[in-house]
């Protein structure tokens, strides 16, 4: 449950401030677009977080060495968020051009903030007794 707990807190924070930027002031959608879109998505990370998580650390862990720990941490971003990022924006009433926009600079903002972010979940896990890097690759954790 503290492995739930922590990677749903880490996702939440995160990728609203994230995400009302990138809406706003990328794909150009107005507060109120931006507001509906953020209340779409909450639901949306809880349900995503663990799972992200587990996807996260089972890449990270496969792809260690040789690739570098930045560049899975963008692909786990890029692989996971984007495809659910349009849909957001899609049930929110982006234009088709302000949903072309809004993917295509969150898919570049993943490899901006995937080590951020990665760093931000590994502390947050540690905050809840949590290893760096989560659980073993693929197992329920506690």
């Amino acid at each position: 449950m503290r492995s739930f707990i922590a990677d749903t807190l880490a996702l939440v924070v995160f990728f609203t401030i994230v995400g009302a930027l990138n809406e706003h002031f990328i794909a150009g959608m107005t507060w109120a677009e931006v507001a509906r879109s953020r209340t779409i998505g909450a639901p949306l990370m809880v349900l995503t977080a663990r799972p992200y998580g587990l996807w996260r650390d089972a890449l990270v862990a496969r792809l260690a060495p040789p690739v570098p720990r930045v560049a899975a941490d963008a692909l786990a971003l890029l692989l996971f968020q984007v495809p659910i990022y349009v849909a957001i924006l899609w049930v929110s009433g982006a234009s088709a051009a302000g949903l072309a926009q809004g993917a295509a600079g969150f898919a570049v903002l993943m490899f901006v903030v995937g080590r951020p972010y990665g760093l931000w979940l590994d502390f947050v896990r540690a905050r809840f007794g949590l290893t760096p890097g989560g659980m073993k690759p693929m197992t329920l954790g506690d």
